[in-house]
């Protein structure tokens, strides 16, 4: 029986691009069976044979990203401080620091304080404001293949308001991230993201004025019922729920009885908060339908993983990036390699592995 070339082209042509599209280590093996050319078959079992064969790729809401490690806001500027040091087009994404209708100068010095497995910060809120973000940075975000999702926040429901309509006439933009853990001065300084009612009327509003993209809501910890709070947002119209915003602390020194920050408080992060922000991803996944997106302690490759199978979707680093600016790429680059040593090439094989009952 002759050997026809030219079908085995056109099948081995199939198999890679099956290759390409699937990640399915099967495909190779499929071609194993055409007795064809020993050179094509190394060729293919060269390619599931590297981590080039692990899909990363994930989908929040309309959302595509190309792996699920962001950079979270308040930790990673406007990106384009980090440009320098990470590739920002390996990266799933990352989130602004937080945007106001009016510059804001911040908090005063010191605003960072290292505690044990963690960090307070009080850096206030400090930001050019969002019409200088649209006109200086976003010009220049545009160059990078990867999602710039917006960090909003706001004192009052217009503040939301007003700061999705700017950006909502400007490109480069791949969605929102509204932080709802602050002061509502019109109701007497109460924090939005603590009432469900608050959270759906200011969750409300910044949906209708943000018809281009998709919203995400950043949730406060300091809830007594983070499911209540979650239902209310999505219920609202938000597209992912980010959990959770850092957790109220303070620092002091007791000789001079003055803070070691510049305000009395902070909010403390990091590796000490994980365990704390792992039980509200898993508490808000009972509650919602929409994508999580775990922010709380991402330092190693087991945080990434721990935090998709209580059923994130994705997370966001943030400490991390103070002591390692490259924190988010290396991520990236780990996850790959431990899911292909585990013969894991998507992460549906993760998310969600976690049992309520150990037996």
């Amino acid at each position: 029986m002759s050997f026809d070339s030219s079908l085995y082209r056109r099948l081995a042509d199939w198999a890679a691009a099956r290759l390409l599209l699937t990640g399915k280590p099967e495909t190779a093996v499929t071609v194993r069976f055409c007795g064809g050319p020993g050179w094509l078959r190394g060729i293919l079992l060269h390619e599931v044979s590297s981590a080039g064969a692990v899909d990363l790729s994930i989908k929040i809401g309309a959302l595509r990203l190309r792996n699920p490690i962001l950079a979270a806001s308040g930790t990673f500027g406007y990106g384009l401080e980090f440009a320098h040091l990470v590739d920002l087009n390996r990266l799933g994404g990352f989130v602004t620091k937080g945007l106001s209708r009016e510059p804001i100068e911040g908090a005063p010095a010191p605003r960072l304080y290292p505690t044990p497995s963690g960090m307070l910060n009080a850096v206030g809120l400090q930001n050019v404001g969002v019409r200088a973000f649209v006109a200086e940075k976003l010009p220049v975000l545009r160059k990078f293949d990867t999602a710039t999702i917006a960090n909003v926040f706001g004192y009052t429901l217009e503040d939301y308001v007003e700061v999705i309509r700017v950006l909502e006439d400007a490109e480069g933009l791949a969605g929102y991230e509204l932080n709802v853990s602050c002061p509502n001065v019109k109701k007497g300084g109460m924090q939005f993201g603590s009432d469900p009612a608050l959270v759906a009327e200011v969750v409300g509003a910044a949906r209708k004025a943000a018809s281009k993209r998709p919203l995400w809501v950043k949730l406060s910890p300091l809830v007594t019922d983070i499911g209540l709070i979650a239902r209310a947002a999505e219920e609202a119209g938000a597209d992912a729920l980010t959990v959770a915003n850092t957790y109220p602390a303070m620092a002091i020194d007791f000789r001079s009885g003055k803070s070691r920050l510049g305000n009395p408080t902070g909010g403390l992060s990091g590796p000490a908060i994980k365990p704390i922000t792992l039980r509200l991803v898993w508490e808000t996944k009972k509650a919602v339908k929409s994508p999580i997106i775990g922010l709380g302690g991402v330092e190693t490759v087991e945080d990434v993983l721990d935090y998709l199978a209580v059923g994130a979707s994705a997370v966001q680093v943030g400490t991390a990036s103070f002591t390692d600016p490259r924190a988010s790429q290396r991520l990236v680059e780990a996850l790959t390699n431990v899911l292909f040593e585990a013969k894991t090439f998507t992460l549906n094989e993760i998310r969600d592995k976690f049992l309520a009952e150990n037996g």
